[in-house]
């Protein structure tokens, strides 16, 4: 037919014949017909993402769209595994366009109002915006934290400045600008409280930050061109404000990927009371970190006081209120509000050797979640302080600290991933994904649980007076013990938060602690840790009263840990007065005595044969290579 599509679907105004007629009638409206579909198709398109083109293809029959591969058959997608992040197969159908910077005006708490310079409190908010027809209402993916326009400020020695919001920062901004804004999401960088645009003061974590989080979410689930469904991803800081945001959450906020954000600052800082070194410093390094010296910098809040106290009070008073004596941890502790208040989602995204954020801040809240009624999904591999799709990051860890995990650990169908999860939540496309958690080996294996720990641990104990060494003396500043098992009579795999509990006593102190190390005594092969000050010696965050020459038990908790240990190998135990990472205890001289009474190590095990349905297969360069 030679003729233009347009030509056919006018009226026939010809003398032909009336059969002759019926039958370019019938042909004008099939075709009105099929354009028509092709009309509703791209609105659909329009609205909810791009349609495919190839019409599947992925599979052993070409019966998936990409986004529907199942996660145990991804390794087959051919997808790019080589980039320095990953990305999605097709590329999405929308340019776009921006920033555009807008100004949040947020009311406060009377508690939250500041000193000094006093004025509207103001969130800065950076915008990019698909390109998609007038009328079509997109959702958001936000990003939020202090760490824009963030540095030196050009002084001698401290270097310049961070980018400003409005340009695509390297951990979240500028990935999701390539791989979800041409697909109908917009994007949104916010600044806190205190920094770059923003006004107000600084509140670390605290109520006024929070606040200001909420609004800024909330104004973008009401702009005309929104969608009404907004989520939080970030990492570190940037992770943190996704609790945040959730804890007296706007309507709007419907899902938060928190990637190492901390449940809580005195969550951050201590583990079952030993106090990380970092912690005495931490307000106040952000407070000078986004200082410049202007008037706005001058306004102040009712914690720029107590914050840098807190921590100093903690380490050397704990047990006698020094660590209750004003509202400061409990005002940042943002987990609970999230359980009792959040009604949206959540994807956890923490590395098991991840020492800046330690992963006993991802489990138990995944169990705590759900159990709220909070659906909740989490990815766990061998990685540090990162992403899960960062192979340059991932490929410089030490043997011991994820080194073996390096290839499998490089998460290359994490943009896949998310795509799902942002499409249910944000847009209503597809299944829900399920409330599962993915994790790693440290030998380099993934397997997907219900749950981690998984329902089917099996507790093994162990009694440690017998083991070669000896569980008894004191650990102190100048003396360690090393104790180390018979060798094991089968494999082990220990998958979950291993418990070491035993008797001490202390000495002419109030106080001290201890930080236990797990190797394979065989190939001298760390495997996790486990750190308490006596004063914390039930595990947790409230502190007991303890006094000199008396005796207590120790109830000690390692951080998460999924590793495998072969038959024939030994488990070692050294034991230290302190650690990596952690400040000495006031009582570090004289230390703690390791007396004898029911000194046990247990260890969640599990069983998962070589052929057992848990394990998967990631996408990896070896694997694409071969295929």
């Amino acid at each position: 037919m030679s003729e233009p599509l347009e030509a056919e679907l006018v009226a026939d105004e010809s003398n032909h014949s009336d059969a002759a007629a019926r039958e370019k009638m019938q042909l004008n409206m099939a075709m009105g017909a099929t354009a028509i579909i092709i009309v509703i198709f791209m609105i659909i398109a329009s609205v909810w993402g791009t349609v495919s083109t190839h019409g599947g293809g992925y599979g052993p029959n070409g019966q998936w769209e990409w986004w529907e591969v199942p996660l145990d058959q991804r390794h087959s997608m051919g997808l790019n595994v080589t980039g320095e992040r990953s990305a999605l197969p097709e590329l999405g159908p929308y340019n776009w366009s921006g920033p555009t910077e807008h100004f949040v005006e947020v009311t406060l708490p009377a508690s939250e109002q500041d000193a000094g310079f006093p004025g509207p409190a103001l969130m800065h908010v950076a915008l990019w915006m698909p390109d998609v027809p007038n009328g079509t209402k997109v959702p958001v993916i936000a990003t939020v934290h202090p760490y824009y326009d963030f540095g030196g400020e050009g002084l001698p020695g401290a270097g310049d400045d961070s980018t400003p919001n409005t340009v695509p920062d390297g951990g979240v901004g500028a990935w999701v600008l390539d791989q979800f804004v041409p697909y109908g999401y917009a994007l949104a960088q916010i600044s806190t409280f205190g920094t770059g645009k923003s006004t107000h003061c600084q509140d670390v974590k605290g109520l006024g930050e929070q606040t200001g989080i909420q609004a800024a979410v909330h104004w973008l689930g009401e702009q005309e061109w929104s969608n009404g469904n907004v989520g939080l991803m970030g990492k570190s800081y940037a992770g943190t404000t996704n609790w945040e945001a959730a804890q007296q959450p706007s309507e709007h906020l419907k899902t938060i990927v928190p990637i190492s954000g901390s449940i809580g600052v005195q969550q951050m800082f201590y583990r079952n009371g030993s106090s990380e070194s970092r912690a005495m410093a931490y307000d106040v390094l952000y407070q000078g970190a986004t200082t410049d010296m202007t008037e706005d910098d001058m306004r102040m809040c009712s914690d720029d006081i107590i914050g840098p106290l807190s921590p100093w009070t903690t380490w050397v008073g704990a047990g006698f209120g020094g660590d209750e004596w004003n509202d400061y941890w409990d005002e940042r502790y943002h987990l609970q509000d999230v359980l009792d208040n959040y009604e949206g989602s959540v994807y956890l995204v923490w590395g098991l050797q991840d020492w800046n954020v330690d992963p006993y801040h991802a489990y138990p809240a995944f169990e705590m979640l759900n159990a709220a009624g909070i659906h909740t999904r989490a990815i766990s591999g061998q990685w540090a302080h990162n992403y899960p799709d960062q192979p340059d990051r991932h490929s410089s860890l030490g043997s011991g600290y994820g080194g073996e995990g390096f290839p499998n650990m490089s998460r290359m169908d994490w943009a896949i991933e998310l795509f799902n999860w942002f499409n249910y939540y944000l847009k209503g496309i597809g299944e829900e994904p399920g409330a599962v958690v993915q994790i790693q080996t440290n030998d380099g294996h993934w397997h997907v649980e219900d749950t981690w720990p998984p329902e089917d641990i099996v507790w093994r104990e162990y009694g440690l007076s017998s083991w070669d060494g000896g569980f008894l003396g004191t650990v102190s500043a100048t003396q360690s013990m090393t104790i180390t098992s018979p060798p094991l009579e089968s494999d082990l795999h220990i998958s979950g938060l291993a418990k070491l509990h035993f008797n001490v006593r202390t000495n002419a102190c109030n106080g001290g602690q201890m930080f236990a190390t797990m190797y394979d005594g065989t190939d001298n092969l760390r495997l996790g840790h486990a750190t308490m000050d006596v004063r914390y010696r039930d595990g947790g965050y409230d502190s007991q009263t303890t006094l000199p020459f008396n005796d207590y038990r120790m109830l000690m908790e390692f951080n998460p840990m999924d590793v495998k240990i072969p038959a024939g190998h030994t488990i070692q135990l050294v034991i230290t007065e302190s650690g990596e990472d952690y400040l000495p205890s006031p009582c570090a001289a004289l230390g703690l005595v390791i007396v004898g009474g029911k000194e046990v190590l247990s260890l969640p095990i599990i069983d998962r044969p070589d052929n057992d349905p848990h394990w998967f297969t990631v996408p990896q360069l070896e694997l694409e290579l071969e295929s």
